[in-house]
């Protein structure tokens, strides 16, 4: 099977690294020529166009940044729905891995269907350090028959694997969940800086939280980036705005009168604003570290984040009944 992935930054190179890894034959493409050239050296070859690449391919992934970077590189004049087109789409599939906006999910897989290729929309979770093993968890949505066709391909790339439902299904979940995380990164930024203040001895209060009912993945991930100082946990402030937007538009839609999340997406407009749009997100801090005075640090908690389990074979999650 032959897969083309489109979009290499800090989550679409280790995704494609792990296809790499795992023996597929892979074809990729980016913008940053710094992105392409350890895929190249792993033995992938370079495609010249989108089109190109589509046209090649068994499956083409893309992993980009904003839904308007996926409209353009699926719709331009050569682009993947091109390539489907020109090659015949039949027996092909896009993987749509970007966390975009359920509606064009839906409509640029309809565009997609269209030339007689298949569309599943295949968000990550978990965190770049977990991308980089195989190690993420995946949310797929689209047709069961064409899911079972690729998940090979997504065994390669992530531990569990949920089939969400029909296409769109899986970026409806990804900006929930992207939603939760973003909510909880803010209440611990909130923790840490009062029990600052407060005079705790932070590692101890980082343990009091890790072993009680406050405790969650971002506080054993985030939270240890914000103490080292680093904060960088490879998530940018101008992604979270993006994030909690598609969250907020998705409710508006439904009609849902949300109060949480238009508060964080200021909260995170406020942090991209004075601190600049590629800071990492972790370093929401800074807000309350610039009202208050103080630093919140300790010692012996890591720059970043090192995936330290095994990499093993991925599986489906099966969702209770």
């Amino acid at each position: 099977m032959r897969i083309g992935f489109i979009g290499l930054g800090n989550v679409g190179g280790k995704l494609a690294g792990s296809l790499a890894r795992n023996g597929f034959d892979l074809v990729v493409r980016d913008l940053d020529a710094g992105a392409v050239q350890p895929l190249l050296d792993a033995g992938a070859t370079w495609a010249d166009s989108a089109g190109d690449l589509a046209a090649s391919c068994d499956v083409v992934v893309t992993c980009l940044p904003s839904p308007a970077a996926s409209a353009q590189v699926l719709e331009g004049a050569d682009g993947v729905i091109a390539g489907f087109g020109a090659a015949g789409g039949r027996g092909r599939a896009w993987l749509e891995m970007s966390t975009t906006d359920e509606a064009e999910v839906r409509r640029l897989g309809a565009l997609v269907e269209a030339t007689g290729a298949t569309a599943l929309d295949c968000p990550v979770s978990g965190g770049c350090h977990r991308a980089a093993t195989g190690n993420i968890a995946i949310l797929a949505g689209g047709d069961r028959e064409a899911f079972e066709q690729v998940l090979p391909v997504l065994t390669a790339m992530g531990r569990q694997i949920l089939h969400t439902g029909p296409l769109g299904s899986a970026s409806v979940l990804k900006v929930v969940t992207n939603y939760l995380a973003s909510a909880n990164l803010v209440s611990l930024c909130e923790a840490l800086t009062t029990s600052a203040v407060a005079g705790m001895d932070l590692s101890t209060t980082y343990e009091a939280i890790r072993i009680s009912s406050g405790n969650s993945f971002v506080h054993e991930t985030e939270s240890q980036v914000i103490l080292n100082g680093s904060r960088d946990i490879n998530f940018t402030m101008d992604l979270v705005v993006k994030d909690v937007g598609l969250f907020d538009d998705l409710a508006d839609r439904l009609g849902v009168p949300l109060e949480v999340s238009p508060l964080l997406r200021h909260i995170f407009e406020d942090g991209r604003d004075r601190y600049g749009s590629r800071e990492w997100s972790p370093n929401i801090i800074r807000r309350l570290e610039d009202a208050t005075g103080v630093e919140v640090r300790a010692p012996g908690f890591p720059p970043e984040m090192v995936d330290d389990e095994p990499e093993e074979p991925g599986s489906e999650v099966a969702a209770r009944r």
